[in-house]
């Protein structure tokens, strides 16, 4: 088991400094028109990242915000598109939500749902580590219930998601200092116009966000 998530962790998830900004901008120019023409998503085109203290929070006080000083907050002038390093947003509450979970728990539940054959929609890597799995718009709003009824409503986890209103930042995105955003699964046919019930992934991904916030609270010796 630790092999198999060795092979998921993947050199990716330890991301590369930023290549020439040029070449950023026109590989996220065509990223956004892939999204658009090929899989019918909406995109929006974010703010130049503003330079933080930490790089992984955002001044629109959102937590675990997706898109963290890219996106516009109240306040914000519109930046300027020429000379500015573009980002490409998707909004979430439209074509899908977004259930956000750590990268270590997000791994060890991909390899369960799927050696259980469940259909697993895109999956989102943010150099944050977080991963992002791609479920069917509305979920935010039931979050609250769909995990009250599975008996998870009373544990806290560190699983969030991002529903109408909010931003997830879309590969190749560059969030400031940390690196891109990267694909871990990518769309298909088959589940960009029909991201999968967050009821399937649900149950799983919050038991592993559970254990590992057991592991973590365990004493050294104990996890050891």
């Amino acid at each position: 088991m630790d092999n198999l998530f060795g092979e998921l962790r993947l050199g990716h998830l330890r991301l590369a400094p930023l290549g020439v900004r040029r070449r950023t901008r026109v590989t996220a120019s065509q990223a956004a028109a892939e999204y658009t023409g090929r899989w019918g998503w909406a995109v929006a085109v974010g703010t130049p990242a503003a330079p933080t203290g930490d790089p992984a929070r955002c001044r629109c006080g959102t937590p675990r915000c997706a898109a963290p000083g890219l996106h516009p907050v109240p306040g914000d002038e519109p930046a300027a598109r020429s000379g500015a390093d573009v980002s490409v947003l998707f909004p979430t509450g439209r074509a899908f939500d977004v259930l956000d979970v750590p990268e270590q728990a997000g791994l060890q539940a991909l390899v369960r749902l799927e050696r259980m054959g469940t259909q697993v929609g895109p999956v989102l890597a943010a150099p944050t580590g977080r991963l992002q799995f791609l479920v069917a718009a509305g979920t935010a709003r039931r979050l609250p219930d769909l995990l009250y009824r599975m008996g998870w409503d009373d544990a806290a986890l560190d699983l969030a998601c991002h529903g109408e209103g909010g931003y997830v930042a879309a590969p190749p995105t560059v969030l400031g200092g940390l690196g891109p955003v990267r694909w871990l699964r990518r769309p298909t046919r088959d589940n960009a116009g029909c991201p999968p019930e967050a009821r399937l992934l649900l149950g799983t991904l919050a038991y592993a966000c559970h254990r590992g916030r057991e592991r973590t609270a365990e004493p050294a010796w104990l996890a050891s």
